[in-house]
């Protein structure tokens, strides 16, 4: 056995115990999932707090979605994904990923990074409204939201029951590349490793999550800096538009990583591809890229869907990268 392989279970075991440690809201098993349908008081927190240099920011939680680990682990070998699962005591026949939106609170103004999914990729998501609720907020005090790629799990929230706007004060950022693809024309969407029914709702789910803010949308350029603090990366592969986000102040850094992975076991520790990805060899190249930058930089990562709050660092490892959940900070 090499040095290096003892190193890598060992890292890999402290992911796995540090992310068991978070109490965190949603795991993917099935009694923790059904308790997402009960009311707020029967649920854990859906809410993290902490700092960036000067600014404020909390995690708030919109709940989960999921699907098969193959859907995210596109070029796995089955019995090799089967085992990786088994592992990390996750299920083999369904894959939770969690629904973690960025509100930062910086220059008076209160910046939401990803609006969430809302009902459009099923039944436990849409609880970021309640998370703004814990927190003393609600959505008529977002002043800005910044959306990395127009896919339905982050801009679900943008359209209220009714069709309006839910946020009905916020300026709404979107990648030009994106509205372009998704909102201008018809996406052909054969990429995508699900049935063409799901395809078709996926699409008219964008659409429809975008219509309210239609008219008055912001579209950036990936690269460009939002508002002061706030900076996007070109990440483009998942999506033609998708960015990452750099938050900053003073010395303190957070990287958001988007869906560069869509779970730290199949797609950090293990360096599969997803699914979804529309092209896959760019994609790959962002993640190297941001994955790369992070390691060597020792910069704090939130992973839009990783076990919430999400909140990590990047190890670099001689096979690839390894996940260290972050400590739970009271």
């Amino acid at each position: 056995m090499t040095a290096f392989t003892i190193n890598r279970r060992a890292v890999m075991l402290s992911a796995v115990v540090g992310a068991s440690s978070m109490i965190v809201s949603a795991l993917g098993t099935s009694g923790i999932a059904n308790a997402q349908t009960k009311s707020s008081a029967a649920r854990n927190a859906g809410h993290y707090r902490f700092r960036i240099g000067e600014i404020s920011a909390t995690v708030l939680s919109d709940g989960i979605i999921g699907g098969p680990p193959r859907i995210y682990a596109s070029d796995a070998p089955e019995a090799d994904l089967q085992e990786v699962l088994r592992l990390a005591f996750l299920p083999t026949d369904h894959l939770t990923l969690n629904l973690n939106t960025l509100l930062i609170e910086t220059g008076g103004r209160r910046i939401l990074i990803e609006a969430g999914a809302g009902g459009t990729m099923g039944p436990s998501g849409g609880r970021i409204f309640e998370n703004l609720a814990a927190i003393g907020l609600s959505a008529d005090d977002i002043d800005t939201i910044v959306i990395s790629h127009t896919h339905p799990d982050h801009v679900g929230n943008l359209r209220n029951a009714d069709g309006g706007r839910a946020f009905p004060r916020a300026t709404v950022f979107l990648p030009k590349a994106d509205w372009d693809f998704f909102v201008l024309t018809d996406p052909d969407l054969s990429y995508m490793p699900v049935p063409q029914e799901f395809r078709l709702r996926f699409a008219a789910a964008i659409k429809s999550s975008l219509e309210p803010v239609r008219n008055d949308v912001e579209l950036y350029e990936a690269g460009a800096e939002i508002v002061p603090g706030l900076t996007t990366i070109v990440a483009s592969g998942h999506t033609p538009g998708m960015a990452t986000f750099l938050v900053h102040s003073g010395n303190d850094q957070l990287l958001l990583t988007a869906d560069l992975a869509y779970h730290p076991v199949v797609n950090v520790d293990r360096p599969w591809l997803p699914g979804p990805d529309r092209d896959k060899e760019t994609a790959l190249s962002s993640r190297r890229r941001i994955f790369d930058m992070a390691a060597a930089d020792q910069i704090p990562v939130l992973g839009f869907h990783f076990p919430f709050p999400g909140l990590g660092r990047m190890l670099k490892t001689d096979g690839g990268y390894a996940w260290v959940p972050a400590d739970w900070q009271f």
